[in-house]
């Protein structure tokens, strides 16, 4: 087995890349009449979901039970890292090995469409590259508190108690009254009602806000969030390695920050590409001067984490793959000249017909 030679970039956002024009070459005198193409390399983009979910105890969770009867309190902070989800998507990466020359003559009409980077989408065929989706997913679900929003609503006597179950107490005073007054608001019963419907969801609201801030002081509070991280993997040959970690209190981390778990990607090829064969159950032969593109094979990419796969994919893959080509003179017919186009991910021959 070869080594295993992969790239590994992180990405520090989800924030899409811009999306690649695509150029049209034409056989002219300044090219020598020449057009050059790049065939691809199979890469893999990552798309990691990690959810936080961060806990944080209420300073007069010891009494919560008593003045709230309330036994489901968090008494100590804590952070949890798990990963939520795993998206394996294939693109193609120019491969500096597969480069080559169509060589036209003068006064061809032949041209030929590829990428910024010189990748070959198409021959004869005006063809745009595609454009890969990103993740929506929501970041935040419940409220960030600091745990101590309840300072915000205390008076002096809380402030001047001399003892934390008597500073509980009148906590749990101020709650009732609170819910009192949400009642009394509710049913028309307040000494001073508002004036309009608007008036009154604000005065709830308030309430409302109060009432979780003084609750969470006995209770805890917690929430999660989302954190979307990007990897790119281009891979040679077979083999497995280290993608990124997985920290308990940094979250995703590096490759290499041991801080956290690591997180592997591996490939093992699934199918081998073989020679084309004509009628005869021959294998045919490549054109003279061919327009090469790639016949792939298929590899099987895995991520997992502490033995558990969190996600794996078949993909047709170019490293697995064979070249092979088309014979030039069907792309410079005069009567009937045929078009071509490429899978952009692998180099495989997509579609092949005549210009009409």
């Amino acid at each position: 087995m070869k080594k295993l030679l992969s790239s590994l970039l992180i990405l520090s956002s989800l924030l899409p890349s811009a999306a690649q024009q695509t150029k049209i070459l034409t056989a002219e005198k300044h090219n020598e009449y020449g057009l050059v193409y790049t065939l691809p390399r199979t890469g893999f983009q990552i798309d990691v979901v990690a959810l936080k979910e961060t806990k944080v105890s209420g300073p007069f969770y010891k009494y919560s039970k008593i003045f709230t009867s309330d036994a489901n309190v968090i008494s100590e902070d804590a952070e949890k890292w798990t990963i939520e989800s795993v998206r394996i998507t294939p693109f193609g990466s120019p491969d500096p090995d597969n480069r080559f020359l169509m060589q036209l003559k003068a006064g061809a009409t032949t041209f030929i469409s590829v990428g910024d980077d010189g990748m070959i989408l198409s021959i004869n065929k005006e063809v745009g590259m595609p454009v890969q989706e990103s993740i929506n997913v929501t970041q935040l679900e419940g409220v960030k508190t600091t745990g101590k929003e309840y300072l915000n609503f205390v008076d002096e006597d809380f402030i001047s108690a001399q003892s934390s179950y008597k500073q509980a107490q009148l906590l749990a005073e101020e709650l009732m009254e609170i819910r009192e007054a949400k009642v009394s608001l509710t049913r028309g019963t307040a000494e001073t009602m508002p004036t309009d419907g608007r008036q009154l969801e604000i005065m709830l609201a308030s309430l409302e806000n109060q009432e979780k801030a003084l609750m969470n002081a006995f209770t805890g509070s917690s929430w999660k969030e989302r954190v979307v991280r990007t990897f790119t993997y281009i891979p040679e040959d077979e083999g497995k390695t280290v993608l990124f970690r997985l920290s308990e209190t940094g979250g995703v981390v590096d490759a290499n920050d041991y801080s956290g778990e690591p997180v592997y990607i591996s490939l093992k090829m699934t199918e081998e590409a073989e020679i084309p064969v004509d009628a005869k159950g021959e294998p045919k032969k490549l054109p003279k001067d061919a327009v090469v593109y790639c016949i792939p094979g298929a590899g099987k990419v895995t991520v997992s984490y502490l033995g558990k796969n969190l996600a794996e994919e078949e993909f047709p893959m170019s490293q697995f793959g064979m070249l092979f080509g088309l014979n030039p003179s069907i792309f410079t017919d005069k009567k009937e000249p045929s078009y071509a186009v490429f899978n952009t991910t692998t180099g495989a021959l997509e579609e092949l017909g005549t210009m009409k």
